[in-house]
């Protein structure tokens, strides 16, 4: 599998964390109640699979090749891309400030906490699917079979330092339940 492959499984593995956040800001709309546990996942799994693990692939590897293979840092798509990771990490930061806040007995921050899943699951869609029709063909065309083999172990042990051993499983399992509820 090309390190561009492993990157999409990813995503789609994201996208249905996604619709999770999206049907859980929706129920918050609807009925102003939170499931904070579900919640309280859901950052987590932003926090650890997509930046931690997924991110850290494309900021740590990824991007610093397609440097070496002359794409340019600022100003075209990886630019893009990072600026775009940084604006993830800031609602996910929001989207854990207001859990907190409403767990703490905020009831004002259930709006918020609602907006900031919905505006987190806008930005990483978008973001999604730039990086799987534009920035990956870019990246597949680039890329020698060094560079690809060298990614695609360069990812394994980034999985192992970043989360550990069977903690991606344990991601692939949430995103499914999430699936099912």
């Amino acid at each position: 599998m090309k390190p561009t492959d492993t990157l999409k499984h990813e995503h789609k593995i994201v996208l249905a964390v996604l619709d999770g956040a999206e049907r859980e800001a929706r129920n918050i709309h609807a009925t102003g109640k939170v499931d904070t546990d579900k919640v309280r996942k859901i950052v987590d799994f932003f926090r650890t699979f997509v930046d931690k693990c997924h991110h850290s692939k494309e900021e740590r590897r990824l991007f610093p090749r397609l440097e070496e293979r002359g794409m340019p840092r600022g100003g075209g798509p990886i630019a893009v891309m990072l600026y775009e990771h940084a604006q993830g990490r800031n609602e996910t930061a929001a989207i854990a400030d207001a859990l907190n806040k409403f767990s703490a007995g905020d009831a004002g921050a259930v709006e918020a906490l609602a907006e900031h899943l919905l505006a987190y699951a806008k930005l990483l869609r978008e973001h999604i699917d730039k990086e799987n029709n534009i920035l990956f063909a870019i990246a597949d065309r680039v890329l020698t079979p060094e560079d690809q083999d060298e990614l695609s172990a360069a990812f394994e042990a980034i999985e192992a330092e970043e989360i550990g051993e069977g903690v991606h499983e344990q991601y692939h399992q949430f995103a499914h339940e999430l699936m099912n509820h």
